[in-house]
């Protein structure tokens, strides 16, 4: 008994069928009893159109509604045939009616009842789902499912027909067909698997290690209760079976790879092997024995987890059988990318884009970098175009800092310098740290996170601070400045593209070659020491970096608080001591003029920032209009107020307090708590 697709017309191993759930009909119908006329047996099913296939009826021993008739017979309406009604303790007292028709030739289940009781065997389908001779002259051709409403509508007719039931059931899909398959009788070629001890152990102890390691519990479950493997297809779509038999003596079988030496007088098997028995054969069948011996066994194999029992385990099998070895240390399990509904992408659903189309629109790096980005270990990925978006924005990002610094001239030859300000000290801390997370990620295998640390320290730390900040040392008159700057660069850029390669591999391999980084490809670039020298990283030096960055965020968002826009100049003092280089941070903040003054008397109503740097003061009379901005915050405070009463008389409410969700009344008392924090805010600036 295989599983037959009848839209191919081949067998199917178990992991080829699909269990889907399908909105189904429960037929109630009658078989008389022959020994006592007038009598019935009522049978639930969901394939009435089987029924001229059956050859007996079945109860369980032990159930006491129908211990009476064991022994007798049954009538089968159509074909008019008596069958036996026969006893097993397989059959479900729960299910139906407690009563089975038994049909060995269309269900697992019933093809062992028959074969335990003697039952005879009779086909009623041809080989592509339609009803062939044996199941009357007016069903001879109808399809299977025609044919099931015909035979319900004939037991209607007779009599027979006691109800129909709506029946949520799990039917069997064809993976490849995608037609519900047909437990069916055939000779096929079965293959008892090899080496499931050795397999079980080699996952189980890690010497091959699946991650994550989730995947072991299901991968165990399935190897447990593993059944033999039909490996025949009737599809040429795969290696024809390496089986002659002689055309005089059919008892005479050659099984080899190569032909018997007398062909003439064999004739090869018609089927074709199972394409997955072909994949777990690869290393063998593609390699010869230098080359296996050079990649054979890998440290790593990369798949979805869906294939673990049609590639993964087998190959596991296969290389125990003939290498008696592992064949790979780890198998990393990729997620499967879904929709944002959570639905796996079809064709037949029409949710799942064209990957040439994201290439054209966001470039092959965007796409691959944007997908890294959302894919966490081992889980599926909800697919948002606006991801593989940020990854195009990354390229772009990535692109423009290199001509930009094209722009300040050529390569500066040499290592990094001894002397070097604390916005290059920070940057290159930043990039040790990037590294070692990097580092940690490979070794954990955790790419998302190694894709999302260079993200924030390319697209943070580098171009939105440092080369913000490297603008004032590259104007500088001092050429050695300039310099020492042009050499942080270079060194930095030089590992951010070694770092980005195995994500971006495109428009990385473009700019090494345009920077003119190496003479050759930079996927055969050695990696070399990827972090700079901790003797340059001064602590103090790094702190003061940070703190300019720190305060610059502050000040911005005092400049945003009053509606200043970010490329207007706007007056600054610090009240610092003055033997510090702000020039830096007068820049970042935008300020204009900006002065230095450890005395300043700031006048009442001047908007100041309390930075790590020191307070800093921006007196915006003739900038700002204050009357208007005044006016303006009056408002903001009064619908303020007005939310803040609508909460409070809720919360005063015991009704509403005592009733309503723990979680609704936390939110509301935050929302009281947030309320007051803005209010007080508003009305401090208003004083200001």
């Amino acid at each position: 008994m295989v599983n037959w697709d009848p839209l191919y017309q081949t067998a199917l191993s178990d992991e080829e069928v699909i269990p889907v759930s399908t909105a189904g009909v429960l037929y109630f119908m009658r078989y008389e009893v022959v020994e006592n006329p007038g009598t019935f047996l009522e049978i639930a099913t969901t394939r009435p159109e089987t029924l001229m296939g059956d050859t007996g009826v079945a109860v369980n021993p032990t159930d006491s509604r129908y211990s009476r008739f064991i022994g007798k017979h049954c009538w089968r309406p159509f074909p008019r045939a008596k069958i036996p009604i026969v006893a097993d303790e397989e059959i479900d007292t729960e299910f139906g009616t407690g009563v089975l028709k038994v049909t060995p030739a269309h269900d697992k289940l019933d093809f062992q009842i028959g074969q335990r009781h003697g039952l005879e065997i009779v086909d009623v389908l041809n080989p592509d789902g339609t009803m062939n001779t044996l199941a009357g002259e007016e069903f001879v051709g109808l399809d299977r499912f025609e044919a099931r409403k015909r035979t319900a509508e004939k037991l209607g007719e007779l009599g027979l027909l006691v109800r129909e039931e709506a029946y949520q059931n799990n039917v069997g899909y064809s993976e490849r067909g995608n037609v519900p398959i047909e437990p069916r009788l055939s000779e096929q070629w079965f293959l008892r698997y090899p080496r499931i001890r050795e397999t079980i152990e080699a996952v189980s102890s890690s010497q091959t290690r699946f991650r994550p390691d989730r995947w072991i519990k299901t991968f165990e479950h399935w190897i447990e209760n593993i059944q033999d493997w039909c490996i025949s297809r009737q599809l040429w779509w795969g290696h024809r079976i390496p089986v002659w038999y002689h055309k005089n003596d059919p008892d005479r079988v050659h099984v080899d790879i190569d032909p018997p030496a007398d062909p003439e007088n064999w004739d090869q098997d018609e089927d074709v092997l199972d394409t997955w028995f072909s994949s777990w054969l690869w290393p063998f069948a593609t390699m010869d024995e230098p080359t296996r011996k050079k990649f054979y066994p890998t440290q790593d194999l990369v798949t979805a987890p869906d294939i673990i029992f049609f590639w993964v385990a087998r190959m596991i099998m296969a290389s125990f059988e003939y290498q008696g070895k592992i064949p790979f240390e780890n198998v990393f399990f990729t997620g499967l990318i879904r929709d944002l509904q959570g639905r796996k992408m079809s064709k037949s659903l029409g949710n799942s884009p064209d990957p040439l189309d994201l290439i054209t629109r966001y470039g092959a790096d965007g796409l691959r970098f944007g997908l890294m980005r959302i894919a966490p270990q081992g889980q599926d990925i909800r697919f948002d175009e606006k991801q593989i978006e940020e990854g195009r924005n990354f390229a772009n990002k990535l692109w423009n800092a290199c001509r930009f610094r094209q722009l300040q001239g050529p390569l500066v030859e040499g290592v990094l310098p001894e002397k070097i300000s604390a916005f290059s000290a920070c940057v290159l801390d930043c990039l040790n740290r990037t590294v070692e997370r990097v580092e940690n990620g490979y070794a954990n295998y955790a790419f998302t996170e190694v894709a999302q640390s260079l993200y924030e320290f390319f697209w943070s730390d580098f171009c939105d601070w440092y080369l913000e900040a490297a603008k004032t040392e590259l104007q500088s008159s001092d050429s050695a400045v300039v310099d020492n700057c042009l050499k942080v660069l270079d060194f930095v850029l030089v590992r951010v593209l070694k770092l980005l390669h195995p994500f971006m591999p495109h428009i990385t391999e473009e700019l090494w070659r345009r920077m003119g980084f190496g003479s050759g490809s930079i996927q055969f670039a050695d990696l070399g020491n990827l972090r700079a020298d901790n003797r340059l990283l001064v602590p103090c030096e790094i702190l003061l970096a940070k703190q300019t960055y720190e305060a610059t965020t502050i000040v911005r968002n005092l400049r945003a608080e009053y509606r200043i826009p970010s490329n207007k100049k706007v007056r600054m003092v610090l009240r610092a001591p003055a033997r510090n280089d702000f020039r830096v941070f007068a820049r970042l903040v935008n300020a204009g003029p900006f002065e230095v003054d450890p005395d300043f008397a700031a006048g009442r109503g001047i908007p100041f920032a309390l930075t790590p740097l020191g307070q800093v003061f921006m007196p915006i009379e003739g900038i700002v209009d204050l009357a208007a901005e005044r006016e303006r915050i009056a408002k903001e405070i009064a619908k303020l107020e007005a939310e803040l009463a609508t909460v409070r008389a809720k919360l005063a409410n015991q009704s509403f307090v005592q009733r309503a969700p723990s979680a609704v009344v936390a939110e509301h008392r935050q929302r009281e708590i947030n309320f007051l924090r803005k209010l007080e805010q508003l009305r401090e600036r208003t004083d200001r």
